[in-house]
């Protein structure tokens, strides 16, 4: 028996999102980077994107460093993302809703200001 945290893979059809199981309510669908995935509704975008493998979502300001999920409890800011084009978003804290478009975040996320 599979592990219900885990999701598996749908096989059956077309435009289905990676990790999506067949016939499953309690799925939602979100982007990657521009990768179709899945979820279980109500997990957290940094346990969605483990899920899937993904464990570094952000660079660095200073020397472009990859960073993922640390404390897991939003304290250390190094899990943000751009979730539906906000900046700075803690992946640990948001929880994945159908069709968010979620992108890694470099820096700050505020490539724009120059700053």
């Amino acid at each position: 028996m599979r592990n219900r945290s885990e999701p598996s893979v749908d096989t059956g059809g077309a435009g289905a999102a990676e990790g999506e199981v067949e016939g499953d309510a309690d799925v939602v669908r979100f982007a990657f980077d521009g990768r179709a995935l899945a979820a279980r509704r109500g997990q957290s975008i940094a346990g969605a994107l483990w899920g899937h493998g993904i464990v570094a979502w952000r660079t660095t300001r200073g020397g472009g460093r990859p960073r993922g999920a640390f404390c897991g409890m939003g304290v250390c800011f190094d899990c943000l993302v751009v979730v539906n084009g906000v900046p700075g978003q803690r992946a640990c804290l948001v929880r994945v809703s159908e069709g968010d478009a979620v992108t890694s975040q470099e820096g700050h996320g505020h490539g724009a200001l120059g700053s």
